[in-house]
């Protein structure tokens, strides 16, 4: 891991920003607004910011900023508009201290306009008033559901402008995010390369008179001495019947020789998440049983990768692996489907489309036989090219 880590530039955050404008401008120079979102006031783990705002600004530490897109402002510089929370030495005093505005700090974020929160209502009533038109780029909401943080905001100040209108342009932040630059997948190949050192670890662990939890401890240690600052998600390391559960997290049970022990983990480098799943031997030896499901797991999640292509969309990739596992005799127990979009979130967005280019996707098929305590699952993180797809997690054994 001596090699620099990968970082994305401020030019490229410019850039996704630049990008979005000009969709804003195409839709009638319609005004959006990303917000971070509210400071979590938890000290059992760390705020993030939500991943549009991440994606746009690069932005981890500003609980409650907002960022303001108005393409036809006559400012230049003000079609971006960046507001944070006014400073609070107070409370800075137990939560850390922060920069005021400057012009150091419009160069550390890239971004020309920086405002305290205080002056948003007021810039969003100017712009409001020219543009009289507002598009949403939050995801939308169940109405079990908060309505999403933008449109909120929009209900409210159309109310009070008339002739003001609201749009649905929620599709172009997950079409951005969904493929790839090449900082990105730098980011996600060192969380892949930092989650196969955890995996190696978690191997020389999985021994008989273990636990689950010595597993995950085995395995998260490694993440973070190879320069992980947390797991992308909580792992999951379940032996025995635990590994039929798909979202077991107790991690408690003792490991036995004669089980497969599912270990389903991924370290988190830069924002930028790994998703790997690995089945193993307790004891290093497959019952006649447990080969024959885990190399069919192995055979529809080979036929699953090489369905990978540009044009092809996930339920081609399902369907591929689904159609090994169905001749298989295992049909009933394949209870989920192929896989998801990665970045950002491990869970990334999702642009409902077929895949392009610089798209990453987990691709994880499984057999679950619960009266049978016998669970296999097998996952890899897959980026599409133009050519055969490329496992960025190849270096995890299987």
């Amino acid at each position: 891991m001596a090699n620099p880590a990968p970082a994305i530039s401020l030019a490229e955050f410019a850039a996704r920003r630049a990008r979005l404008l000009a969709q804003l401008k195409r839709d009638g120079n319609a005004i959006g607004l990303i917000l971070a979102g509210d400071a979590d006031a938890s000290l059992s783990h760390s705020w993030r910011p939500n991943p549009n705002f991440e994606y746009l600004t690069g932005i981890t530490d500003e609980a409650s900023a907002i960022l303001l897109l108005d393409p036809a402002h006559p400012v230049k510089s003000k079609r971006v508009q960046l507001f944070l929370r006014p400073l609070n030495p107070e409370l800075e005093k137990w939560d850390g201290f922060r920069a005021q505005v400057s012009t150091a700090l419009k160069g550390q974020y890239g971004i020309a306009t920086i405002l305290r929160n205080t002056g948003f209502a007021r810039a969003l009533l100017e712009s409001a008033k020219r543009a009289k038109r507002f598009a949403c780029l939050h995801a939308l909401a169940a109405h079990t559901a908060p309505i999403s943080a933008d449109l909120a905001i929009f209900r409210e100040s159309a109310l009070r402008i008339p002739g003001a209108t609201i749009t649905d342009l929620t599709h172009l932040l997950p079409a951005m995010r969904s493929v790839k630059s090449a900082a990105e997948i730098a980011q996600m190949q060192r969380a892949a390369d930092i989650t196969a050192l955890g995996f190696a670890a978690a191997l020389r662990a999985a021994r008989p008179g273990q636990t689950e939890f010595d597993v995950q401890e085995a395995v998260e240690h490694a993440y973070k001495s190879a320069g992980a600052r947390e797991t992308a998600y909580r792992t999951i390391a379940g032996s025995g019947f635990n590994a039929t559960v798909l979202h077991y997290h107790a991690n408690k049970n003792p490991i036995a020789a004669g089980e497969l022990l599912v270990l389903d983990s991924g370290a988190s480098f830069a924002g930028y998440a790994a998703d790997v799943t690995r089945t193993f031997a307790v004891a290093g030896r497959f019952t006649a049983r447990q080969q024959l499901v885990y190399s069919t797991v192995l055979k529809a999640q080979l036929a699953a990768i090489k369905a990978c292509r540009v044009g092809a969309t996930m339920n081609d990739v399902d369907s591929a692996a689904r159609k090994v596992i169905t001749a298989a005799g295992f049909g009933d127990y394949f209870i989920h489907g192929i896989g998801h979009h990665l970045g950002l979130e491990v869970h990334d967005a999702d642009p409902a489309t077929p895949l392009q280019a610089g798209m990453v996707i987990t691709v994880e098929p499984g057999i679950y036989i619960p009266q049978e305590s016998l669970g296999v699952r097998i996952e890899d993180d897959i980026l599409v090219t133009r050519g055969a797809p490329k496992v960025l997690t190849a270096a995890i054994p299987k």
